[in-house]
């Protein structure tokens, strides 16, 4: 268990106990969390937890008049139990969803009402003996203490869930965005990420679509969504993956017209960052190939931004199996990067990396270690030892320990990978679950099988719920799950992983490329080992969506 889910644990443990321990008196208890996935699964496990000796009972707070006093007044008026004061919990939610800058008209934003409203609200809440659970974010858990001091002293308990995941910005990342704030009301450390949204959509009816200032302004909201999607910080990973793409695509419309060829570099590079996060890699490539013209032209062969554009270039390239081409861009990107900041920086490491892997799947192994280790020994000296750009190169290393058979060198640092994600990435991270499935790769090959299968579903579960349906590291994780249920001889209960391994990868990858060879080789394998078992049947095949194609493998 990590320790900040052995935190949240701890912290749900007390808040059940203070719901139980709240009889015949107003029990105001505080929970603060800024996922409202996480959120909403805590609720309903205390909820499920105290019946039926406490009722549960949910209320959210109105838009236009967020007072608290009044929303528990009309749910106790519609409820007989809560008017015999019966013992009960009331969670309170919507809190998140008020807006922190004035609407047009406004003399008050929405938060500012409800602070108005909670200063007054102690002696109020008197009437209604019963556990209230307040649910807010961390941006309003500050202010609360600041703007409703009479009301923050009343609290029973505060209790705080962390999953890393936000719906909020920092006010550092606000700061491109500060001219479209009207008064001088002092920023919170963060901001709803919705206010960021309706302030773009009130400059948009404010001063036309064709405001040449709303480029700037979109391309700045899709490098915050990118950030977030890196990061792991959003809260739902696909949503913000279409809001960012629909970002840069208005910059793009918008820097074209305006001739911005600098600022349509970098909108062209971080929509084809996008588009390969998805593994959609034939729509980056063109994006990239645009973005480098451009580059050649206005950046200077000198530029580090050139250097990542050939770095990103050569990543989709390798992931498409074209190995040579991606080595000679990921040489070129290395050289500038020498020469622009020297030898020992990250940026240098993750270009090391990245060739390191290049030269791994040529079974060029000596090749590949000495620029993993180089890279590794820049990583330790130049970034926090739970970054995940260290993780993920400790991961890369351990592979080619494995492909040569080095279990002993490779399981450290495997272990070592995860437990760094686990600490500095949300749960369901795309990241964690590359190195979760890699560790039980691992455990596969040392036929340590009941260690390998629950690592498996964990990775083959985050994909699911992180990552586009036909994501390629999603086939690629299903496959690994096959081969491992293959291996012993779980034939029906891995076919129909390896089929949609199969079809996820021909809809994604070229033709020929070596992931979808193996995958298919793998399929094959199986039902050649199934039927001689008695585990499959030719028959099984007459309706199989691949049935001609096996058929003609198997004869």
């Amino acid at each position: 268990m990590s320790d900040l889910h052995s935190q949240n644990q701890d912290n749900y443990d007390d808040l059940l106990v203070s719901i139980e321990a709240g009889k015949d008196i107003l029990n105001l208890l505080i929970a603060v969390c800024d996922d409202s996935d996480c959120r909403d699964r805590i609720i309903s496990d205390y909820e499920a937890e105290l019946e039926p000796d406490i009722r549960r009972y949910r209320v959210e707070l109105a838009r236009g008049e967020p007072s608290l006093r009044s929303a528990i007044a009309n749910l106790v008026a519609q409820e007989a139990y809560l008017q015999q004061q019966g013992k009960a919990v009331i969670t309170v939610t919507g809190v998140e969803k008020l807006r922190f800058f004035k609407q047009f008209g406004e003399s008050r934003s929405e938060q500012e009402v409800f602070f108005g409203y909670l200063q007054w609200t102690r002696e109020a809440l008197r009437d209604f003996p019963f556990s209230i659970v307040l649910w807010v974010t961390r941006q309003i858990e500050v202010l609360i203490s600041n703007e409703s001091p009479d009301f923050w002293s009343w609290r029973k308990g505060v209790f705080r869930f962390d999953t890393k995941k936000t719906a909020a910005i920092t006010k550092e990342e606000f700061e491109p965005f500060r001219l479209l704030v009207e008064g001088d009301r002092e920023l919170p450390s963060l901001i709803p990420l919705e206010d960021l949204q309706d302030l773009i959509a009130r400059n948009e009816q404010k001063k036309g679509l064709e405001d040449p200032s709303l480029a700037s302004l979109y391309a700045s909201m899709g490098k915050i969504y990118y950030r977030r999607i890196k990061s792991g910080k959003c809260e739902n990973f696909q949503k913000e993956y279409e809001l960012a793409i629909e970002c840069f695509q208005k910059a793009m419309g918008m820097q074209k017209e305006l001739r911005l060829e600098a600022e349509l570099c970098y909108s062209l590079t971080y929509i084809a960052l996008l588009y390969k996060f998805q593994g959609r890699y034939s729509e980056a490539e063109p994006l990239y190939l645009q973005a480098l013209d451009i580059g050649r032209q206005w950046l200077g062969e000198d530029n580090l931004s050139l250097a990542n554009l050939l770095n990103n270039l050569a990543e989709i390239y390798r992931e498409q199996g074209r190995y040579l081409e991606a080595e000679l861009l990921c040489l070129q990107a290395l050289e500038i990067n020498s020469r622009v900041l020297g030898k020992d920086n990250p940026s240098l490491a993750l270009k090391l990396n990245n060739l390191a892997v290049i030269y791994k799947f040529q079974a060029r192994y000596s090749e590949a270690e000495i620029m993993y280790l180089q890279a590794l020994e820049i990583h330790k000296k130049s970034l926090p030892k739970n970054h995940n750009d260290l993780a993920a190169t400790l991961n890369n290393l351990a592979l080619l320990y494995q492909s040569q058979g080095r279990y002993s060198e490779a399981e450290p640092l495997y272990l070592q990978a995860v437990e760094i994600d686990r600490r500095s990435l949300p749960e369901d991270h795309p990241s964690l679950a590359i190195d979760i499935n890699n560790l039980a790769g691992l455990y596969r090959s040392q036929e340590r099988y009941s260690e390998a299968e629950p690592l498996y579903l964990q990775a083959v579960e985050i994909d699911r719920r992180s990552l586009p349906e036909d994501h390629p590291s999603l086939a690629n994780h299903l496959n690994n799950l096959a081969l491992l249920y293959s291996s012993q001889g779980r034939y029906s209960e891995a076919e129909p992983l390896y089929l949609q391994a199969v079809e996820i990868l021909r809809s994604k990858l070229p033709e020929h490329h070596p992931n979808i060879l193996t995958v298919w080789e793998n399929y094959v394998t199986l039902w050649r080992e199934g039927i001689s078992k008695g585990d499959l049947t030719f028959e099984q095949l007459q309706e199989h969506p691949l049935g001609e194609q096996l058929l003609a493998e198997l004869q």
